[in-house]
């Protein structure tokens, strides 16, 4: 019962903020060759609103911290993403209604995305074939998953994996870049200098609140995935997936909250999962900053200057058994020896089990 209430809901919210055709999705008026594709069409589900009616931030405009502490709960989601020295958080409060935002940093035109049913928060660079391209939401859906189109050839690519699995850039892949979703106020210790994404989008939405009240329940359905095969893992339950070539592992949230580091090897390289407290999720409670505290997450290699470093947690710190210096879910050494030295991130996200294993059938799934 609890399920078809959530799907109500959500329905309702997309009749109310994105009123056009929400049950009829086809490619009339669109320019896809559809004739270059690596998926079947009967595979692109309608997910409510029309090409567009989940309006992407093309524009974005970013504030300073002390001006966004009157809006944003310290314990909210937030994508923390930095490229050269530079670090902006992508408020979920946000995300949840747009799904996408056309940025820069510098002279590097990337794209930050967050699917609300996958609970995938990943971050692109947007050329292709060194060329910047501009993404829209398409309305579409596969296995439950955003598809995002260019506004070039209307291409439609997966946003769980960045492929392009329809039109002229069929089988083209966007390069991901490290990210993470932490608290804003950890990402205000981290970075005090860094720039926050402003509500000033030009488009008006109830920004704080959760349109998908009560989704993130690991008893719950999820919406239009389809039959769900692998019954390895409840399909919502959340994990956190990391990647390193063609390799991929997946450590389930009741053993990394519980563990809070895990000193693991994928892919013959010395990595580390840490998952302490800090982020609500963005899909419990109807206002976000009520939310369940989910706990912030890292994906890290454990080699530093050639030396490689066994983690722990010391009762309220993150330590190393080497040198006892102390570390926080950003990476990076605050204290002892190695302060300064910051771990290299893996590609590494928060997600929905069911849409892990769906778009990485293969996966290790990590046993205490």
């Amino acid at each position: 019962m609890k399920n078809i209430q959530t799907i109500i809901i959500i329905l309702i919210s997309q009749i109310i903020f994105f009123p056009s055709n929400i049950f009829s999705q086809s490619f009339s008026g669109w320019k896809t060759d559809t004739s270059k594709r690596s998926i079947e069409l009967s595979e692109l589900k309608s997910g409510g609103p029309p090409k567009d009616g989940i309006p992407a931030i093309n524009n974005p405009n970013f504030i300073s911290s002390k001006e966004a502490d009157s809006w944003i709960d310290p314990d909210e989601p937030v994508i923390s993403f930095e490229l050269n020295g530079s670090a902006r958080a992508y408020p979920l409060q946000i995300l949840i209604w747009h799904e996408i935002v056309n940025d820069n940093f510098g002279d590097i035109p990337v794209l930050v995305t967050f699917c609300p049913l996958c609970y995938s928060a990943i971050v692109f660079d947007r050329r292709i074939d060194g060329e910047t391209h501009q993404f829209g939401v398409s309305g579409f859906l596969r296995h439950s998953d955003m598809i995002m189109f260019d506004r070039k050839t209307e291409s439609l690519w997966q946003q769980f994996t960045g492929e392009a699995i329809v039109g002229d850039y069929t089988g083209k892949q966007l390069k991901i870049l490290p990210s993470q979703i932490i608290s804003y106020q950890q990402f205000k210790e981290a970075h005090p200098d860094g720039e926050v994404l402003s509500k000033n989008t030009g488009v008006d939405r109830p920004y704080g609140r959760n349109p998908y009240s009560g989704y993130d329940d690991v008893n719950n359905t999820p919406f239009l995935a389809g039959d769900i095969e692998d019954d390895r893992l409840k399909p919502l339950q959340k994990v956190i997936g990391v990647r390193i070539g063609d390799q991929q592992k997946a450590y389930p949230y009741p053993i990394s909250q519980s563990k809070e580091v895990i000193n693991d090897e994928l892919a013959d390289e010395p990595i580390v999962i840490f998952h302490v407290e800090g982020a609500r999720s963005a899909l419990d409670a109807p206002e976000i900053s009520d939310s369940r505290k989910d706990g912030s997450t890292g994906a890290y290699s454990r080699s530093v200057n050639g030396e490689t470093l066994t983690f722990y947690d010391d009762g309220s710190e993150i330590k190393d058994r080497e040198t006892d210096s102390t570390w926080i879910i950003t990476g990076e050494a605050v204290s002892g020896p190695m302060a300064g030295e910051k771990l290299e991130p893996l590609i590494f996200g928060d997600y929905f089990a069911f849409a892990w294993l769906v778009f990485w059938p293969e996966t290790e799934i990590f046993e205490d």
